[in-house]
């Protein structure tokens, strides 16, 4: 097992350990990928590598918590460090040291406004004064504004009440969202020229405050106590981070439990940063779903090909992909695009290095139309399938063939007027958009 000892100081063994492991893309890389009879310094400890079976494996996971912690906190500080610090000052998190810190949105990340609506960032393009968003909770002061069906269930955030509706993602939900916003609260709708569509943003004026996936979880390793589904849960992301190699400064909370208005009953929604480390949990996960330490869970259609929500000691959990900094290729404004028509096609996926992020992207080929509707000239071929919905991410490989219903785009390049064709799944215009695999 691994045994720890307190070393004389946070700062002189925090020096220790700069000098002695490297960075990885701006997270730490964990010393459990090289123990071997040495002493390592990590945040307050020494970690000596001992003799360990697999009887011991609660223990050492006991062990690991304690390694996150340190792990987690200075991968996080790093990562904002690189970076680029390109908008307004915006109250990150709480607690831990970064508030008031600049910073730049990613898909997931979480924001509360001034009015107390919570969002999810959605995607990576944002204009420099807002951010194109999804809307999760509505204050349930507010709920009467909102002509949709919610859950039964009220969610607490200190003394505020929220409700959620019983379908986030549909196109009538989201229309029905962007009305309430354009009659009650218009500051929350902006025309995207780009898109050539109003969208549902939140201003940067109007943030009160950001909540990180990464902060989420270094808090979340910090707190003293913590009740059965914390414990769970960092239990569970440790023995994943162990058994991948992912560090656990790439790994994020999502959902209530990152905000802290979690239940018992409640899901916990875990992210990990980057293409390669997804890949790497993905085949962790199904390696341990063979061995029973955990096991999936199918309530949906693409839930068996997607394979990403699953049952840890009676703990429900859901994990997904977030790009990382160096990962992140477009820039709000290089890109126009023009609607076509709707159109249903057969196709074969050519590349899906990007399919597990939100917005989910596939290079086709083979594009086979299923009505006359959907008839294309050469030039008119989509080269790419972009899913707006989550549901539809990572549902298909390189090399396997899928049936596509979604709007037709003509994407300029603003600059050099190049053109080129994609089919695109979650426009809000119909309930008719999927990607299923064949």
């Amino acid at each position: 097992m691994f045994r720890f000892q307190e070393t004389e100081g946070l700062k002189q063994t925090r020096n220790r350990v700069s000098l002695h492991y490297t960075l990885v893309a701006g997270v730490f890389v964990s010393p459990l990928a090289s123990l071997g009879g040495h002493v390592f310094h990590v945040g307050d400890y020494t970690v000596r590598r001992m003799n360990r079976t697999d009887d011991a494996e609660e223990k050492t996971l006991g062990c690991l918590e304690k390694i996150a912690v340190s792990e987690a906190s200075f991968g996080l500080r790093v990562l904002h460090r690189l970076i680029p610090l390109d908008t307004v000052n915006i109250n990150v998190g709480g607690g831990c040291g970064l508030a008031k810190s600049k910073w730049v949105p990613r898909d997931g990340d979480t924001l509360i406004t001034r009015d107390n609506f919570i969002f999810y960032v959605f995607g990576y393009d944002h204009p420099k004064d807002r951010v194109i968003a999804f809307l999760k909770y509505i204050p349930a002061e507010r709920k009467d504004f909102f002509n949709v069906k919610t859950l039964k269930r009220v969610w607490n955030k200190g003394k505020q009440k929220f409700v959620r509706a019983e379908k986030l993602y549909t196109a009538g939900n989201y229309r029905t969202f962007l009305e309430t916003f354009r009659n009650h609260f218009p500051e929350y709708v902006w025309h995207n020229s780009f898109l050539q569509k109003d969208v549902i943003s939140v201003p940067l004026k109007q943030i009160k405050k950001v909540y990180m996936p990464n902060e989420c979880l270094q808090m979340l390793l910090k707190k003293k106590r913590k009740d059965r589904l914390e414990k769970t849960a960092v239990k569970l992301l440790s023995l994943l981070s162990k058994k991948s190699k992912v560090p656990m400064g790439d790994f994020g909370l999502h959902g209530s439990l990152a905000l802290n208005m979690h239940t018992p009953e409640s899901d916990v929604d875990f992210v990990v940063h980057g293409a390669k480390n997804f890949r790497r949990l993905e085949k962790t996960v199904q390696r341990l779903a063979k061995k029973s330490v955990l096991e999936y869970v199918f309530t949906k259609r693409l839930d068996m090909v997607r394979q990403y929500r699953g049952r840890y000691k009676n703990m429900l959990f859901v994990f997904n992909a977030v790009r990382k900094p160096e990962e992140i290729k477009t820039k709000h404004g290089t890109f126009k695009c023009f609607p076509v028509r709707h159109v249903k096609f057969y196709c074969e996926v050519s590349n899906d290095s990007e399919a597990m992020f939100r917005p989910a992207v596939y290079d086709v080929k083979g594009y086979v139309p299923i009505d006359k509707k959907s008839v294309l000239a050469e030039d008119e071929l989509p080269t790419r399938v972009v899913s707006m919905v989550g549901y539809y991410r990572n549902v298909a490989r390189s090399g396997e063939r899928v049936r596509v219903s979604g709007l037709l785009e003509q994407v300029e390049h603003a600059k050099t007027k190049k053109t080129s064709f994609q089919a695109v799944v979650g426009t809000a215009q119909s309930e008719d958009e999927y990607i299923w695999p064949l």
